[in-house]
């Protein structure tokens, strides 16, 4: 039995973390920042794989059953491998050590639950995706999107300076309105159809107000964080072997591959509240 796993390789996944304790709060949850390698969004494939496998493993090792990949760009370029390979590797490995593995360990990622909820949303069939450079350049959303609803058109947009400004803490600044404004100009330019807009990057709630000024009121705009909390919620109900070894006394650890105080310090900023438990760790590569 363990807390419920969050990973992402920065910050953004603290957005996701919040929603989720807000729809569950009597879990318990541990994430884990690969702080000192993010960003991962210009990373290739393999490398992103890699790194999200080792964060994976660690938090298996440490007792979480369920690990959600709370960032974008894992969930796009290493979700499904993992799934499909080293899942039954685990399996594998547990049973040679003697600790049967019986399947009972899960990673989920974060695009899916949005894809889901986009088809009651749309009425023009036309959305728009809001994200990193390599989310986009993945095509993640358009596949997932495609697979349940074959008439949705998807226009997707890389906006490859916003997690910068949300890290910087310039959400407010003109800066930041103006190059939040230039890329939804481009997205809306690029398909004037568009009636919704999905967040598609972990940071871009930070950034919302800024964002719903410059959308027009006709069109939904879709932060992720409360869609994958539903999700998580229906898939606990659904899967009640697993749900009942995530333990529950409502508490959150931290764990970072930077300094524990500096990533302490920035953490606050994405969930507006003071945290302790922060402890440093090491994955293979860092």
């Amino acid at each position: 039995m363990g807390p419920i796993g969050i990973f992402d390789s920065g910050y953004g996944g603290l957005t996701i973390l919040n929603a989720i304790r807000q729809r569950l709060p009597e879990y318990d949850y541990l994430y884990l920042g690969d702080n000192a390698r993010a960003p991962y969004g210009s990373r290739s494939f393999d490398v992103v794989y890699q790194f999200t496998r080792q964060a994976v493993e660690r938090l298996f090792s440490m007792g979480c059953r369920l690990v959600i990949l709370g960032c974008n760009t894992a969930s796009a370029k290493a979700l499904r491998t993992i799934q499909q390979n080293d899942l039954p590797l685990f399996e594998a490995n547990e049973r040679a050590e003697g600790t049967p593995f019986s399947g009972s360990h899960r990673v989920l990622g974060i695009i899916r639950p949005t894809a889901e909820a986009i088809g009651s949303i749309t009425r023009s069939r036309h959305i728009g995706i809001l994200a990193t450079e390599g989310t986009i350049r993945s095509h993640s959303y358009d596949l997932e999107i495609h697979k349940l609803y074959p008439d949705i058109q998807v226009t997707g947009v890389a906006c490859p300076l916003w997690a910068a400004i949300v890290e910087a803490g310039e959400t407010d600044s003109p800066g930041a309105d103006y190059f939040v404004g230039k890329r939804i100009r481009q997205l809306l330019e690029a398909d004037p159809l568009i009636d919704s807009i999905i967040l598609g990057c972990t940071h871009y709630p930070l950034l919302f107000d800024s964002i719903r000024r410059h959308v027009p009121k006709h069109i939904a705009v879709l932060p992720q964080g409360s869609y994958v909390a539903e999700s998580l919620a229906d898939y606990l109900k659904r899967h009640p072997a697993l749900e009942e070894q995530c333990t529950r006394n409502a508490t959150t650890r931290y764990l970072t591959t930077e300094n524990a105080d500096a990533f302490r310090e920035s953490a606050q900023k994405f969930l507006q509240q003071p945290i302790t438990h922060v402890e440093n760790i090491t994955l293979a590569g860092c």
